[in-house]
Parts: structure tokens; C-alpha cells; sequence
């Protein structure tokens, strides 16, 4: 049995922070029930001190939700803390995720304060959150650029002042896979007290490194990853759910762990995530793009038809698709057409038929970008043929007006 990977998932609110991606309390129960059927672990519900909006949602989240742990973001002050116990009071299981910046370029210039007073308020927070929960989790805020000998003194002091999660953020997306692995690798090594805290990754993909540094610091020692559906977040977005959990499903030749996410509902979360922000997911995203498991070029239509194993790495159906997609169009080859036309019922009694549509399919994909079942049914009827060549526009002249002519 493969080792527990914990899934925590942010996108009530580090999603919720990309621009024009806000969501009402209503939406966050909808999205976090969606997230506990799929068994996400941990639901960032939001930062209940941000707003009063975000601490009913927080609230809410928690006395709905029972199967999954429901979190919020707390800054390393008093009045953070406070107001996150308060807020998850009705959850069945609760976490409380306080953080500090440990980069000099933040400690400096965001908050002014130094090395000593940092470690202070983290441990002083950390001590705070136990009065609510035994679940806390602190982050050391950039800690992708953060001096790894403040971050082995900081993390120490944290989890001795209660912390079972320490989560290693890449704040601002700057580090690539093998430094962000080694990184990992190397807190864990050298914290005496590692052994007592779950360590976790948080990456932004401001490279477009997120799911890569995350599956890299899975590889050295990470046992949660922070996540959202559709990679939604700050600026370039986060870690991506569905990327993350298949990949590391998939390769279990490499991964000595595994999630018990329930795949099957990835699509629907995709699509509900979409539809909530307004944020379209591209054709050619990861697992839940629509042509994610479509496939137009005839040598790889070929081979899906005869193996499916050919071209595809993992089912559509068990990340929540009906199946795979064959797309034909001008790249397609001759046996997917076949197939496809056998598929709505039309059969050929001989070679030369088959071969005489074929060509004419080609002919039409040339002009159309995707070809339709009704443009197939017309491609196999002489007549229908007969009267797609007989037209042709050769031009059209549209003039359209407001208002009255004086």
C-alpha cells in the first residue's frame, strides 16, 4: 500500500485571489461539497478575517461540510488567529494555516522587523492557534527565497510550539524542480524535530513550474501538496489538482504514494470551478481540457481505435469524461473515418465506395476546420453530395442601418 499523499486544496482561497475570480458565500458550499465528494483531505475554506463575507463563508464551509478537514488562512497576529477559531467553531475537523514572511527582501521591506522578531510572532502565533485546534499548519511566507539556515530555525521553533504541518511556499514562482526538491530534501534532513510535522509544498506557476516543483518535492519528502482546481490563483496560478493527482497516480513506478482522491469527479469540479469564476478552461488544459483526450491526427486515431494504451496514458473515464474523443478533420486517416461512419450505421459493400467518400471527406475537411456527424452523413448520400457541389456562394452583400432616414 502506497504511502498517504494529502491533498489540500485552496481554491476557496488562494483561487478565489486571482483577479475577477471572487465567489459568494452560496458558491464556496457548492465548490467545497463538490471537493468533499472527491475526498479532498484538507478545504481551504478562505481568510476569515479578510472580510465579513469571508468569515461567513468560512463558517458556512465548516458546518457543512464532515468529511474533510476545513481550514482557514490566518496572518501571525492575535486578532487572525481569533477570528479563524471563531469562524470554524461548527467543523467536524479543523485547521487553522497561520504564516510569516522569512525572506529578507520581505522581512525587510514588507515587514520591517528582523530575523528574531519573525521567529517570535511565528511561535507566538503557532501557540495561539492550539488554543482552537491540534490541527495547525504553518507556512514560512517565500520561502523559495528565504536563507534555508533562518528556515531550519524558524521550522524547529514552530513545530516546537505545536505545528504539525510546515508547508514550504514558492510564493512567487521563482524556483525550478531540482532546487525547490533539494530544498525539500534538505529542511527535512537537517530540522532535528522534522519527524513530528508533516511536511507540505505550496508552488505558483509563475514559470510554469507548479506541478513540477510540487511532484519534485513529493519525490524528496513531501507528504501534502497544496493545490486548486483548473491551477486557478494568484497571478499565474497554482498548483494544478487534477495535474498533480494524476500524475502521481499514473506513475506509481515512481511515486511511492498516492491520494485517495476520488477521480471520477475531477471533471465535474473543473467545470463547476468554471463556471462559478468565469474562467474558461483552454481546450488543451491538462485532464480537463476538451481536447485532453480527443485525437484528430490519423496515425494516433489509428492506433487509439486498434490499442487505446497506444496513445493514451490514463482513461477519460476515470477522471470524469464519458470517453475519448476521436476529432476528424484534415489530419485524420482512413480507418477513423470508418469507424466513425460505422459508428452512426453506414456501411460500405465495397473498397471503392469507402475510398470515393474518403476523398471527398478529405476534400471538405480542407475547407472546415472540424467535421461534423451531419457533414459525414452527407459525404455518404449521392444526392446530398450531388447538391453540396451544386452550390457554391460566390459572394454576399449585407448593409444594415439605425434609426430614421429624414
Amino acid at each position: 500500500m502506497p504511502n498517504k499523499l494529502i491533498i489540500f486544496d485552496t481554491t476557496l482561497r488562494d483561487g478565489e485571489q486571482s483577479p475577477g475570480a471572487s465567489m459568494t458565500r452560496d458558491e464556496k458550499v457548492r465548490i467545497a461539497k463538490v471537493l468533499e465528494k472527491m475526498q479532498v483531505d484538507v478545504i481551504e475554506a478562505g481568510f476569515a478575517i479578510a472580510s465579513v463575507g469571508d468569515f461567513e463563508a468560512v463558517q458556512t464551509v465548516a458546518n457543512v461540510v464532515q468529511d474533510s478537514i476545513i481550514c482557514s488562512l490566518s496572518r501571525a497576529l492575535d486578532k487572525d488567529i481569533d477570528c479563524a477559531g471563531e469562524a470554524l467553531k461548527g467543523a467536524n475537523a479543523s485547521r487553522i494555516h497561520t504564516f510569516i514572511a522569512t525572506s529578507d527582501i520581505h522581512m525587510k521591506m514588507k515587514l520591517q522587523m528582523t530575523p528574531d522578531q519573525v521567529v517570535e510572532q511565528a511561535v507566538r502565533a503557532v501557540k495561539r492557534a492550539k488554543r482552537y485546534t491540534n490541527d495547525v499548519e504553518f507556512s514560512p511566507e517565500d520561502a523559495g527565497r528565504s536563507d534555508e539556515d533562518f528556515l531550519c530555525r524558524i521550522i524547529e521553533a514552530t513545530i516546537n510550539a505545536g505545528a504539525t504541518t510546515i508547508n514550504i511556499p514558492d510564493t512567487v514562482g521563482y524556483n525550478i524542480p531540482h532546487q525547490f526538491g533539494v530544498t525539500i530534501k534538505s529542511l527535512i534532513g537537517r530540522v532535528p524535530n522534522s519527524d513530528k510535522a508533516i511536511f507540505s509544498a505550496h508552488c505558483h506557476n509563475d514559470l510554469g513550474l507548479a506541478v513540477a516543483n510540487s511532484l519534485s518535492a513529493v519525490l524528496n519528502g513531501a507528504r501534502q501538496v497544496e493545490c486548486t482546481i483548473n491551477g486557478l490563483g494568484e497571478r499565474a496560478g497554482n498548483t494544478s489538482l487534477e495535474e498533480l493527482v494524476m500524475a502521481v497516480r499514473t506513475r506509481q513506478d515512481i511515486f511511492d504514494c498516492d491520494t485517495d482522491i476520488n477521480a471520477t469527479h475531477i471533471l465535474s469540479a473543473s467545470r463547476l470551478v468554471s463556471s462559478v469564476t468565469g474562467f474558461i478552461v483552454q481546450p488543451n488544459k491538462a485532464i480537463v481540457g476538451a481536447n485532453a483526450f480527443a485525437h484528430e491526427a490519423g496515425i494516433h486515431q489509428d492506433g487509439v481505435i486498434k490499442y487505446r494504451e497506444t496513445y493514451e496514458i490514463m482513461r477519460a473515464e476515470d477522471v470524469g469524461w464519458n470517453a475519448n474523443q476521436l476529432v476528424l478533420g484534415k489530419h485524420s486517416g482512413r480507418n477513423a473515418f470508418k469507424v466513425r461512419l460505422a459508428e452512426l450505421g453506414v456501411e460500405f459493400n465495397n473498397e471503392e465506395g469507402l475510398n470515393d467518400a474518403f476523398r471527398r471527406f478529405k476534400e471538405l475537411a480542407d475547407k472546415k476546420h472540424e467535421i461534423f456527424d451531419e457533414d459525414l452523413q452527407a459525404l455518404v448520400s449521392e444526392t446530398q453530395t450531388e447538391a453540396y457541389e451544386a452550390i457554391k456562394l460566390v459572394s454576399l452583400k449585407v448593409c444594415t442601418e439605425t434609426g430614421e432616414k429624414n
